[in-house]
């Protein structure tokens, strides 16, 4: 595409989920460095969630982590009417079935059928927040696995799996989807159960369309070409999401496009490529870009800002790859010409394009330094103060 009124009006399309648990103090597994600010609810957590679809104009939904985010009231239709009030919406509702005493052995895939029906039952739960708030997709991440060569047995786990997922999937409402995350490992460092894309696959396919695969950037083994994978799920019209974050060695969590900006890229030219081919084209507006990443010692907001406009630069550049010329070297076996067309786009220096976009759609056009400007963190440090404990993760 080089039409560059065309690129624009798919640019202001864009839309980027911003995770909850980004807003409060969270960190890596050692220690997690209070922020001056940081959101110590899910009501706050709306505000900055807010605040941040207000600088870049393209983060309006906001996923939530259950039990981290239920307000003691359970008034779920008032968290609802509070996000509208910020001008965003509820986003993936991601139950939590990994941080309490009885899931030591795992989940889902515990040898306790007790513990089983108890993890599913708190999924089950998550759903019926789904129909209150008006969520339509599931984000389901299992740290079920072991630690042990004979800890438990591979096939009797994979029946587990199956069979509580089945339970969930049933429940699953018309119009809303199940996303089933994979991690090669941690905590469990001898097995995963949900190891990677092609465990996740085979699950979501024996479940039916509502499943489908949710991939975070940083849950595969070192040097593993993630657009392939990308490319994969998307012919398989099986990809249903993304949580974005950067990785240096594992699961960093790092702000998006920070360690390797050309797979970010090129991940962005598998989505492009694949939203032109008519087959495809009408999966592809159903995947769902969310990000995923701990701030640990970077401002909070800032950190989530930036993340999103790594997207906005990714997604331009991919929509500015010549696919025309890039088919036909491909086809000709002209390696060379078809790398260049490639990094062509990759090089192209496209802020200024984005700065115009932003402020075409109401955003300033540096959304950091608006909002380093704006006085927002002062303010809203004033009232909350610097809050020692966790946003979600255990400090």
């Amino acid at each position: 595409m080089t039409d560059m009124a065309s690129i624009k009006t798919v640019l202001k399309q864009q839309r980027i989920e911003t995770p909850s648990w980004g807003y409060g103090n969270s960190g890596t597994r050692f220690h997690t460095f209070a922020a001056p600010g940081a959101a110590r609810s899910v009501w706050e957590k709306l505000e900055d969630a807010g605040e941040v679809h207000r600088l870049t104009g393209i983060a309006p939904s906001v996923a939530l982590h259950i039990p981290w985010d239920k307000p003691s009231d359970g008034d779920w239709g008032g968290v609802s009417s509070f996000a509208a009030q910020h001008n965003v919406q509820i986003g993936a509702i991601n139950p939590n079935v990994f941080q309490g005493e009885l899931y030591k052995l795992g989940s889902i895939a515990h040898p306790d059928k007790a513990v089983r029906l108890e993890a599913v039952t708190h999924i089950l739960e998550c759903i019926d927040v789904m129909k209150l708030t008006g969520s339509k997709d599931l984000s389901l991440w299992f740290a079920d696995g072991t630690n042990y060569a004979g800890q438990d047995d591979f096939r009797s786990r994979k029946h587990r799996v199956r069979d509580s997922l089945e339970r969930v999937y049933t429940a699953l409402p018309d119009g809303k989807r199940m996303l089933l995350e994979y991690k090669l490992f941690e905590p469990g460092f001898y097995f995963t159960d949900l190891s990677d894309w092609g465990v996740a696959l085979s699950h979501c396919q024996a479940l039916g369309d509502k499943a489908q695969v949710l991939m975070d950037l940083g849950h595969h083994a070192q040097t593993v070409n993630i657009e392939a994978i990308v490319a994969h799920l998307l012919d398989e019209q099986r990809l249903g999401g993304f949580h974005f974050n950067a990785r240096r060695y594992a699961d960093d969590d790092l702000i998006v496009g920070t360690t390797n900006p050309l797979e970010l890229f090129c991940i962005f030219v598998e989505l492009v490529g694949a939203a032109n081919d008519p087959a495809l084209s009408s999966h592809t507006t159903q995947v769902a870009y969310m990000i995923d990443q701990s701030h640990n010692i970077e401002p909070k907001l800032e950190a989530m800002v930036q993340s999103v406009v790594n997207c906005q630069e990714a997604y331009a550049k991919a929509l500015l790859v010549d696919f025309e010329r890039l088919r036909d070297a491909q086809s000709s076996g002209d390696v060379l010409a078809a790398h260049r067309t490639l990094m062509d786009a990759f090089k192209t220096d496209v802020r200024g394009l984005l700065e115009e976009v932003r402020v075409e759609m109401g955003a300033p056009a540096d959304p950091i330094a608006a909002h380093r400007e704006s006085g927002y963190l002062e303010r809203v440090t004033a009232t909350r103060g610097t809050f020692e404990g966790g946003g979600g993760f255990p400090t």
